[in-house]
């Protein structure tokens, strides 16, 4: 029989994103109920079916769970939690995640399972843990942001998955495909410490997820851990070796590559120059949008009040669902 509710026990203010991962919605929202009715914990889930009204939802949500001293909870790959992400940084409001996403580097590295019972079940216990978030001008990003060749490898990768499947292989293909027909140098100007530096690449990727850098090879966890964001770039180089860094990145040795440029820093400008338009492609937890420069990375000065699980496994030692 379902426990009697607990009135004292803040309640949860579910979004549930339809689009993101390969799971059933409907079997994702039977799980989670099940789990909170049987613990007698009071909810409300809503299901959002189209991605654009994301955004609204959750500030609508947030503004409600404020107000009665509730915790909103977001099912979802790594895009929707920025998304909704966004709406409470700064609110005081603490945000559970339930990962329903292909990669789910985000929960992964908060040993948040991707296993939709599991995790409910785990927001029943789970404490408030303040969370490192990195800005770039308006706009948040809790695993990586950047432009250049990523955002453009990032739209390649949800065309091929729209047509051949999500997982692994079809990322990696479609990366493939992105370098043997985009090869474009960047010419960026960069201002750290007050110092300001030329630099040509192809891409300029900032990461802020500790598992992530390491799957790729790169040791700078103490970067994150001193509260920086670490910049990554790849120097001018030709088509064949652009081919093996992505070998390299993906057998988690790009640390190793000459041609890789890496570095921490708690603030970064990029400003607008004859080679790089005022307005910019720029890709934050796989999400593509337009940008005007100059662009301003950063540390944000609100930390994302995030609710983590009571015992949490080292990052990348839960099962990650199959199409991780």
């Amino acid at each position: 029989m379902p426990s009697i509710a607990d009135e004292s026990a803040p309640q949860f203010f579910i979004i549930l994103n339809a689009a993101s991962g390969q799971n059933n919605t409907s079997t994702v929202c039977t799980i989670i109920e099940e789990v909170l009715i049987e613990a007698g914990r009071r909810y409300e889930l809503v299901v959002v079916e189209d991605a654009a009204q994301l955004d609204g939802v959750a500030r609508q949500t947030v503004e409600r769970a404020c107000e009665r001293g509730g915790v909103v909870v977001v099912a979802g790959g790594d895009g929707s939690i920025n998304t909704v992400a966004q709406a409470t940084l700064g609110s005081g409001c603490p945000l559970g995640v339930l990962p329903q996403g292909t990669f789910n580097y985000f929960g992964r590295e908060h040993g948040i399972s991707s296993d939709t019972a599991e995790a409910t079940r785990a927001l029943l216990t789970a404490s408030v843990q303040a969370v490192q978030v990195g800005i770039v001008n308006d706009r948040l990003f809790l695993v990586n942001a950047s432009l250049g060749l990523y955002p453009r490898l990032l739209e390649d990768r949800e065309a091929f998955k729209q047509q051949y499947g999500r997982n692994r292989l079809v990322a990696f293909a479609s990366g493939l495909v992105t370098l043997l027909r985009h090869h474009q140098q960047l010419l960026i100007s960069l201002e750290i410490r007050g110092k300001f530096h030329d630099i040509r690449t192809a891409t300029l990727f900032v990461g802020n997820n500790r598992l992530q850098l390491e799957q790729l090879g790169l040791p700078l966890e103490n970067a994150l851990e001193n509260d920086e964001l670490v910049a990554i770039m790849l120097r001018p180089t030709g088509m064949m070796a652009m081919l093996w860094l992505l070998v390299r990145g993906a057998l988690g040795k790009l640390g190793e590559a000459q041609n890789v440029i890496s570095f921490g820093f708690k603030r970064m400008t990029i400003r607008s120059s004859r080679h790089l338009k005022r307005r910019v492609k720029v890709a934050t937890d796989g999400e593509v949008v337009w940008m005007d420069t100059p662009l301003e990375f950063r540390v944000s000065p609100h930390p994302l009040h995030l609710l983590k699980p009571a015992t949490t496994p080292e990052p990348g030692t839960l099962d990650t669902g199959p199409d991780s």
